[in-house]
């Protein structure tokens, strides 16, 4: 990695390289033992880590310590500017050019390659479950509730989506990145894990990644993409949610039955060095370069996007700073009511995704269906819903932010709502049961494309990788709480248990949008800041 590439300037790339390298290496040192394991239908429960597992795990925590190391920015990650002599503006003039292209495609791939880790969850925790002999729906001898990996999983991605965002904000989008691109590999190694308690903890750390990935590659496509098209192509890129769902039950229902449930984990490796090979093609925030002063970066990358650059002959004030870039900072005026959103959308979100889709597989199984049949039944109630992810970005983009939003989340909670009137009877009828399944497997991934998008949008840039980690993070919380629910056998995770407990907050949350939630279709994210902070003389700055 050049010291300059893509507009960001890191102190040791070197060592960033050599512990790519290291993690690599102590991640192909589990393999061996997985490999083995091939007549036993690949079970290592019970089995001793061997002398290379050892090895590996050593490279690959010094590896990790290297490649943060290596990927701090050379200026001090503190630096403010006061004042800009480039109008950003320049940014929202400009067609949709090669490089914009090249961004959404590597977007679209990364968002995958983030939200397959997640998904992953609920079909691993079959297989898991009679390997380890846990308690579950399904099997209710155990004495480990196996919704404890799970609840391991979402706690870390809330933590993540806080630490991330405080990363991106101080330290930069493209950095954070990769980052998170690196836990991705080095945690691949949980399927190798011969204990549920080492599983855990590899699960924890991928959430760690897993949750600030996300709203870090939303902020930087927001501060990259033209003001005109940046809603629909936030929302349609985000929108590929359901087609990470529908790659992860597909490699589910054709992998699981010979290579057994560890082969989800162990492709994270594969997907997490293809993240970090595409990441030349994703620059770092122009907008989060001026906010630290680094205006000759911003410059040379705004030109790249086909911006022509205006300079100012006196430098202008910039205004955001009245924003402050604390996270308090969020839940005071004027960005108050934003965040109520945020949070009670993200709530919602958290509890469909991580309660009634994390169980829909055990559910199924529960009332009937093979593993094999529900795991296509819920596939292809994402692929019937999938198209509609083209209707819901042009919605957004072209008709109403706000109003998308509100239309998304109302028939994601009708739905659920269905569920909790029809209850286990909805098994005995096919049609009824796809019809219901598929807002809540794809309609929630819209839901999830249309906050990321709406979150970007509402805070200003030394306050957007805190905002939209607050909304990723709230939507795992949602997730914990549920989970914990499980585990302490307060709430059994049938259908329309899970159904309900969705259903009730996204309603609220449509409700909070109607009032509270701001217009934002077609308009440059310094007019939305300035709107919020409601003077006359920031507008004019803001937006020359």
């Amino acid at each position: 990695m050049e010291a300059t590439d893509r507009g960001t300037t890191f102190a040791h790339p070197g060592v960033f390289w050599a512990g790519v390298v290291a993690v690599i290496a102590g991640v192909i040192l589990h393999l061996p033992m997985y490999v083995q394991a091939r007549d036993m239908g690949y079970r290592l429960a019970g089995m001793p880590l061997d002398v290379g597992m050892i090895v590996g795990m050593v490279l690959i925590v010094t590896g990790l310590a290297g490649t943060f190391y290596g990927l701090i920015p050379r200026d001090d990650p503190q630096a403010r500017a006061s004042h800009v002599h480039i109008r950003v503006r320049a940014l929202d003039e400009v067609p949709i050019s090669s490089a914009h292209v090249a961004l959404m495609l590597v977007m679209a791939a990364a968002v995958t390659i983030d939200v397959m880790k997640p998904a992953t969850l609920s079909f691993v925790l079959p297989g898991m479950t009679r390997e380890y002999g846990l308690k579950s729906p399904l099997h209710a001898a155990g004495s480990i509730p196996a919704a404890l990996l799970p609840l391991a999983g979402i706690t870390g991605t809330v933590l993540g989506s806080f630490l991330w965002g405080w990363l991106g904000d101080r330290l930069g989008r493209r950095p954070s990145i990769l980052m998170a691109a690196m836990t991705f590999i080095a945690t691949s190694i949980c399927g190798s894990m011969p204990s549920f308690a080492l599983n855990m903890v590899m699960c924890f750390v991928m959430g760690l990644g897993v949750g600030g990935m996300l709203p870090i590659m939303f902020t930087i496509m927001a501060e990259t993409i033209p003001a005109r098209h940046r809603g629909w192509l936030l929302v349609l890129i985000g929108g590929d949610v359901a087609g990470a769902y529908i790659v992860t039950s597909w490699l589910a229902a054709a992998l699981v039955p010979s290579l057994s449930w560890r082969i989800l984990w162990l492709i994270g490796f594969p997907t997490g060095v293809l993240l970090i090979l595409l990441s030349r093609w994703i620059p770092e925030s122009p907008r989060f370069l001026l906010a630290h002063g680094r205006t000759d970066e911003a410059a040379a990358i705004m030109k790249r996007y086909g911006a022509v650059i205006v300079s100012e002959p006196e430098p202008l004030i910039d205004p955001e700073s009245r924003a402050g870039s604390g996270l308090g900072q969020l839940f005071r005026p004027p960005f108050l009511r934003a965040t109520v959103v945020v949070v009670l959308l993200g709530l919602g979100v958290g509890l469909v995704s991580f309660g009634f889709q994390l169980w829909i597989p055990s559910n199924l199984q529960k009332l009937g269906f093979a593993e094999g049949e529900a795991n296509r039944l819920l596939r292809n109630s994402a692929i019937i819903g999938f198209p509609l992810n083209f209707l819901v970005a042009w919605l957004y983009g072209f008709w109403s932010s706000k109003k998308t939003l509100i239309l998304v989340t109302s028939l994601t909670a009708l739905s659920l709502f269905g569920f909790v009137v029809a209850g286990n009877s909805v098994a005995t009828n096919k049609v009824l049961l796809y019809a219901l399944l598929i807002m809540p497997i794809w309609g929630i991934s819209s839901v999830v494309a249309v906050l990321s998008a709406y979150s970007t949008e509402i805070f200003p840039t030394r306050l957007r990788s805190r905002g939209t980690g607050l909304a990723a993070g709230i939507s795992k919380a949602g997730g914990v709480a549920i989970i914990a629910l499980v585990v302490i056998a307060v709430a059994p995770p049938s259908i329309a248990g899970t159904a309900l407990i969705g259903a009730l907050p996204l309603a609220l949350a449509a409700l909070a949008i109607t009032f509270f939630g701001p217009e934002t279709r077609n308009r440059q994210l310094e007019e939305i800041t300035a709107e919020q902070l409601g003077t006359r003389e920031t507008r004019t700055a803001l937006t020359g």
